[in-house]
C-alpha cells in the first residue's frame, strides 16, 4: 500500500525565499556593476596620452598622463601647514636649539640646519644650504631628484657615487618626483636606489618579493633612512646588518670603525644620523600592525568615480580625515591632542639630551687643554660618541619620535645615561688635574654666538653662497635647459 504524503510550505517561508533571491540577485548585480566601473577606471587611468620612456626623469611629462597624482604633486609647493613640532614651514633649527652649533662643531651642519620644506623644494634647498659650500661627494644627490637613477643607469652607480656634488649640478635638476617610484610602463611601485636592495640582500631578504603593501612603506625607504658613503668611493650603504635599532647600527659602526667626522672641540670620533625615519618605524605599533608610510602620508582620495593616491606628501596632522580617522574613530582634537603629547614627551628629553651634550664637548675641551692623555679621554670620547649617536637617532627623524614614541623615549634614556658618565669620568680628570668645577660654560645662547664659539664666520659663509647661486647655479640651469630641448626633438 502507498502513501502519497505532500508537504506544503507554509505562504511566509515561499515569501521569505523569494525576498532572498531578490536581495541575492541585487547584490550581485551591484558587484557586477561595481567590477565593470573597476575595469573602466582602469583602462582610463592606464590611457597612456603620451608614452613615458624608461628613466623619464620629468615630472611634468608623467602628469600628462596622471594629472589628478600630478596636482597633488605639485601642491607640495604651498608649505603653510605647520604643527608645534613639524610641518613643512620653514624652520631654522640652529637658531631655535644654538646647542646643536656646538654639538656639530667641525662638521657642516653647525653651518646650516632647516626644517624640510618638501619634495618639490628639494634640489631648490640643497642648492641654497650653507652645507653644500664644502665640498661633498656626489652621492649627497642620491635621494633629491630622479635625475639619479638616470644618471645611475648612463654611467654606473660605483662611478656616480665616486664623483663630486658640484660634477654633476647640471646633471640633477628635477624635483623627486614620479620616477623615483614608479615604473612608468606599469605604475608598479619599483625601487630604483641601490643601497636600499643591497641591504635586504645583506640580511639574506630579497627585496623582488616585497608585497604591494610593503612597498608602499619600502619605495620611502629609498631615502628615508640612515646611511653611511663607504670607503674613498663613498658608496652609499644602509647600516642594517645587525638590525635596524639605535643600538644594533651603532654596534655595526663601532665594528666597521665608520666615522662621519672628528668634532673640532671634544675631538670625539662622531657618527651623524641622517634621517632614520623607517628604522624608528620599524619599532613602532604601525609597523606591527602593517600600516604602511603611503596610508597616512598619502592617503586615498576621489575625484568623482576615481579613487587614486594624494601625492601631496605631507604630515598626517595637516589631513587627519583621510589619514588618521580612517583607522581611528576619535574626533580630529583627540588625535591632534594625543599626538602632541607624545611629541611633547619626546622634546622634553631631547632638550635635556641637547643641554647636556654641548657642555660635556665643551667639557671635554676643557679636559684636553689642560693636559688629559688620550688613555683618560678614550673612555670618555666612546661615551660622547654613543650618546650624540643615539640622541640624532631619535632627533633627525622626522614626527618627533611619533613613528616610535616608547622607542624614541627608550633610546633618548639611553642618551642621557651615556652623556652623564661621560661628565662623570671628565670631573674625574679635572680633580686629577686641579681644574675648577663646575666649568664656567661660554654663552651659545642664540646661533650667532654658538658659530662664533666654534670658529664660524657668517659674513664669509653667505658671501661664498651669494657667489654660488649667481654664478653658478645659472650655468648648471642653462646646460639642463640644453639637454631637455634636445630630448625633446
Amino acid at each position: 500500500m502507498e502513501t502519497n504524503t505532500t508537504t506544503k510550505r507554509k505562504p511566509w517561508v515561499n515569501w521569505l525565499l523569494f525576498i532572498a533571491t531578490v536581495i541575492v540577485v541585487f547584490l550581485l548585480g551591484l558587484l557586477a556593476n561595481s567590477v565593470i566601473e573597476r575595469r573602466s577606471e582602469s583602462k582610463l587611468y592606464f590611457q597612456m596620452v603620451k608614452e613615458i620612456p624608461d628613466w623619464e626623469p620629468r615630472n611634468e611629462v608623467w602628469g600628462e598622463n596622471f594629472p589628478r597624482e600630478y596636482e597633488t604633486y605639485a601642491s607640495t609647493l604651498d608649505t603653510s601647514f605647520s604643527s608645534p613640532h613639524g610641518g613643512s614651514a620653514k624652520v631654522d633649527y640652529l637658531e631655535k636649539y644654538p646647542e646643536l652649533v656646538v654639538m656639530w662643531a667641525g662638521y657642516a651642519f653647525s653651518r646650516d640646519y632647516n626644517q624640510g620644506r618638501g619634495h618639490y623644494y628639494a634640489i631648490q634647498d640643497i642648492r641654497q644650504t650653507l652645507r653644500t659650500d664644502v665640498p661633498q661627494p656626489a652621492t649627497c644627490w642620491t635621494c633629491k631628484s630622479p635625475d639619479v637613477p638616470r644618471m645611475m643607469q648612463e654611467i654606473g652607480v660605483e662611478k656616480f657615487y665616486a664623483g663630486t656634488w658640484a660634477e654633476f649640478g647640471h646633471e640633477i635638476v628635477n624635483n623627486i618626483g614620479c620616477q623615483d617610484c614608479h615604473d612608468p610602463k606599469t605604475m608598479n611601485l619599483r625601487i630604483t636606489r641601490p643601497a636600499l636592495a643591497e641591504a635586504f640582500q645583506r640580511r639574506g631578504k630579497d627585496i623582488n618579493q616585497a608585497t604591494h603593501q610593503e612597498m608602499r612603506s619600502l619605495v620611502c625607504a629609498q631615502c628615508h633612512v640612515e646611511y653611511y658613503f663607504k670607503g674613498d668611493g663613498k658608496y652609499l650603504t644602509f647600516p642594517w646588518d645587525k638590525g635596524f635599532s639605535a643600538d644594533e647600527m651603532e654596534a655595526y659602526y663601532d665594528e666597521v670603525q665608520h666615522v662621519d667626522w672628528v668634532h673640532k672641540l671634544s675631538k670625539t670620533p662622531m657618527l651623524k644620523a641622517q634621517h632614520p625615519d623607517y628604522e624608528l618605524y620599524m619599532t613602532g605599533i604601525h609597523a606591527d600592525r602593517g600600516v604602511s608610510c603611503a596610508d597616512c602620508h598619502m592617503p586615498y582620495k576621489r575625484d568623482g568615480g576615481m579613487k587614486f593616491t594624494n601625492h601631496k606628501i605631507q604630515s598626517p596632522l595637516a589631513n587627519i580625515s583621510e589619514s588618521c580617522q580612517v583607522c581611528h574613530r576619535e574626533s580630529e582634537a583627540k588625535l591632534m591632542a594625543n599626538v602632541l603629547d607624545r611629541q611633547q614627551k619626546t622634546e622634553e628629553l631631547r632638550r635635556i639630551t641637547e643641554k647636556n651634550l654641548a657642555r660635556v664637548h665643551i667639557e671635554a675641551k676643557v679636559a684636553w687643554d689642560n693636559g688629559a692623555t688620550e688613555e683618560e679621554m678614550k673612555p670618555v670620547l666612546q661615551l660622547i660618541r654613543h650618546a650624540q649617536w643615539r640622541w640624532d637617532w631619535v632627533a633627525a627623524a622626522n614626527g618627533l619620535g611619533f613613528h616610535s614614541p616608547a622607542e624614541a623615549l627608550r633610546v633618548l634614556g639611553t642618551s642621557i645615561q651615556k652623556v652623564n658618565e661621560a661628565r662623570i669620568l671628565l670631573t674625574e680628570i679635572f680633580v686629577k688635574r686641579g681644574v675648577k668645577i663646575p666649568i664656567e660654560m661660554p654663552d651659545i645662547s642664540t646661533k650667532d654666538k654658538a658659530q662664533k664659539y666654534i670658529g664660524l664666520d657668517k659674513e664669509e659663509m653667505y658671501l661664498v653662497k651669494k657667489e654660488f647661486m649667481t654664478t653658478v647655479v645659472p650655468e648648471w640651469v642653462a646646460k639642463a635647459a640644453q639637454r631637455e630641448a634636445a630630448m625633446n626633438k
